[in-house]
């Protein structure tokens, strides 16, 4: 009865500590870097500063240029806005691992980073979104465009905040609650769906939440781009040949941002859903971080280089910056 007494005690004292003691995830994606952390470092840190430099430039040139301050290049702000935030989530945490013999990061750290990866990601479509619309009004009804738009863009802008941020505090209270009894994710950065899996307790709510969650996100904007692109096709088959190819051509900047992101995207959920243990360490690496690190970097690139609006412009201020600079 003594012995029996004594195991069921000792039973509960070791489970509370599993219970309590996991207070940091182990990122145990670093551990494949061996010897070439010193390259990714300066890798990660060329593609840093280049994600901030492209979107800056985006934000200066639209700021200065009163040409551009129209609902589509507003939009474009916006995105270039939710790049940097996007960049920032990841890359100043991994360029400090890096530099570290350490990849631990502490569970609110980790819960944090998933908040701002996920807003990042939800905000990112969400905008893309509202870009297809402004899209939609431009080339189905251009002469009403310039009264419908600019009462609406502002609307539209403060949607694509609020809303990912305040859908997605739904999902991370339910994280909050849990208990974790593992503490190793085989990323590079947090994910809310491999932290959840890590948890002592039943999960089965989080995850039917998570899975409701991920509809919420992504269903309302894959319709209105659908919707906005059908109406855009429709009036292109049914206008004449040289007007339609210039409709699509506002388009295409934005199609191959949608393509870039959606790809990312579809990446990320089907290497963190799925056993991909088979590909090479970089191949993970470089998928796990696709939809992160390449709209923020291709995104300014696909607009300067399809839009001579843009184009034109920024030309003339490195030209003029040039003339006038020091003799």
């Amino acid at each position: 009865m003594v012995k029996d007494y004594r195991g069921a005690v000792l039973f509960i004292c070791v489970n509370m500590n599993n219970f309590s003691e996991v207070t940091s995830i182990n990122l145990s994606a670093y551990y494949g870097m061996g010897d070439l952390k010193p390259l990714y470092f300066c890798i990660f840190l060329i593609v840093y500063i280049t994600i901030i430099f492209e979107n800056v430039v985006i934000l200066g040139l639209v700021y200065r240029e009163k040409s551009l301050h129209e609902p589509m290049y507003l939009l474009l702000c916006n995105l270039a806005v939710n790049g940097l935030y996007g960049g920032t989530a990841l890359l100043p945490a991994m360029l400090s691992k890096l530099l570290s013999h350490s990849y631990e990061i502490s569970v609110p750290l980790c819960q944090t980073q998933i908040y701002a990866v996920h807003t990042y990601a939800i905000t990112e479509f969400t905008i893309l979104a509202a870009m297809s619309y402004d899209r939609y009004v431009a080339i189905c009804y251009p002469l009403l465009y310039h009264t419908i738009m600019p009462q609406r863009v502002v609307k539209l802008i403060v949607f694509t905040w609020l809303y990912p941020f305040l859908a997605f505090l739904i999902v991370l209270i339910f994280t909050l609650q849990l208990r974790f009894c593992e503490r190793t994710i085989e990323k590079v950065y947090c994910m809310n769906y491999l932290l959840v899996k890590l948890a002592c307790t039943d999960t089965s709510i989080a995850n039917i939440v998570g899975l409701l969650s991920v509809a919420l996100y992504t269903l309302p904007q894959i319709a209105i781009i659908f919707y906005s692109y059908g109406h855009i096709l429709r009036i292109c088959v049914m206008s004449v040949r040289g007007s339609n190819v210039k409709a699509l051509r506002t388009c295409t900047p934005h199609l191959l941002a949608v393509s870039n992101y959606s790809i990312g995207c579809f990446i990320e959920i089907a290497q963190s859903r799925f056993n991909i243990r088979h590909l090479p360490y970089q191949t993970k690496l470089f998928l796990s971080i696709y939809f992160l690190i390449f709209p923020p970097i291709l995104n300014p690139a696909i607009y300067v280089l399809s839009i001579q609006h843009i184009r034109v412009r920024l030309f003339r201020i490195f030209s003029r910056n040039k003339r006038t600079g020091p003799q």
